[in-house]
């Protein structure tokens, strides 16, 4: 099986870690070195385009099948979900599944106010009840690549008044999730969607926009940003736009270049490739004897292995430990060349 990515990329070692980070293009690099030298020369204007911003808030918009009004952007997951975590009242309760990514849980744990509670994944739905004020949960579950029941999530929310947050990042890029579905989203752009650390983005149903203080305002956030650079913002802008953060021009130079390709590749195509790849490296775990966790993400842990990590490094084979499992993430830069070397490694 052949790359997805073509010539975009050009990985130096067997890369199977992208839910650790993904690798960037060779169109992304050459954007943020742009800007960098530009930087440096005194002929820009400021340090970076918010036009450029723009493109990358909307090419988001588009690949995840959600209106640009609705998409905020900023720097990391934890700072979205603090936002959230601000809006809930004293007392409010707050659902998760067992060991979901900490970036998801701290920004309410650290309240000290808040009543958290947790169940397992597969019982998530059935673990929402009245007076449960939120739903916090990954689409795909970062240290194992369990996939979580979103419809059945979904409407156990819708039937007990709960709202929802769904952190799309080990999603975004491969599986399509709807955001309008749900009333948060939060989605780090430096995985799958192989953007540079320092994206990420925030969708926010129009019907619950007022519960949220954009505690972060600042003159990006204001309606007419040039009218807003001096004294308090008289008006903010009326999209989710809002809740954007100072951004990293450096970042979201290069971010438009990945969300463009990602884009002409298509989630489908991505989806296809990736869990194909997953699947080969399941099937060869299984025939050398180990079990790794069920699923059809493209994310593949396996416990039991994570004394051969040292071995893998030495053959340059990139993959991550996590939570005690050996783990390997599959994407549109590898082939099944990079699957069958992983998996020699592991024969011995």
């Amino acid at each position: 099986m052949d790359t997805l990515g073509g010539a975009e990329f050009a990985p130096e070692i067997t890369y199977l870690n992208t839910a650790n980070c993904g690798l960037l293009p060779r169109r992304t690099i050459a954007a943020v070195r742009a800007l960098a030298e530009l930087n440096g020369t005194g002929r820009g204007q400021g340090s970076g385009s918010f036009e450029t911003v723009d493109a990358a808030r909307a090419s988001f918009a588009r690949l995840t099948g959600v209106p640009a009004e609705r998409v905020a952007v900023g720097s990391a997951v934890a700072v979205h979900v603090g936002l959230v975590s601000a809006s809930l009242p004293t007392g409010a309760e707050v659902l998760f599944p067992e060991g979901d990514f900490s970036s998801v849980i701290n920004p309410f744990a650290v309240r000290g106010d808040l009543k958290l509670r947790y169940a397992p994944l597969e019982d998530l739905a059935e673990a929402v009840r009245p007076g449960t004020a939120l739903v916090a949960f990954s689409s795909v579950q970062s240290a194992d690549g369990r996939t979580a029941d979103l419809a059945a999530v979904r409407a156990a929310a819708a039937a007990h008044g709960a709202r929802t947050l769904v952190d799309t990042t080990q999603s975004a890029g491969w599986l399509a999730v709807d955001p309008g579905a749900y009333d948060y989203t939060v989605t780090g752009g430096f995985k799958f969607l192989v953007c540079p650390r320092g994206t990420s983005f925030l969708t926010v149903r129009e019907e619950v926009q007022d519960s949220l203080v954009p505690l972060h305002a600042g003159w990006i956030s204001g309606g007419d940003i040039w009218a807003s650079t001096y004294g308090p913002v008289e008006r903010l802008a009326d999209s989710a736009r809002r809740f954007d953060e100072p951004v990293s021009f450096l970042s979201y130079h290069g971010a438009a270049e990945s969300l463009a390709l990602m884009e002409e590749i298509g989630t489908d195509a991505v989806h296809a490739h990736n869990t194909a790849l997953a699947a080969r490296f399941r099937e060869g775990l299984t025939a050398l004897g180990h079990e790794p966790v069920p699923g059809n993400s493209p994310i593949v842990s396996v416990p039991g292995l994570t004394h051969r990590h040292p071995d893998l490094e030495r053959a340059e084979v990139a993959v991550s430990l996590r939570a005690g499992y050996l783990r390997a993430a599959f994407h549109l830069y590898n082939t099944t060349a990079d699957v069958d070397r992983a998996l020699d490694v592991l024969a011995g």
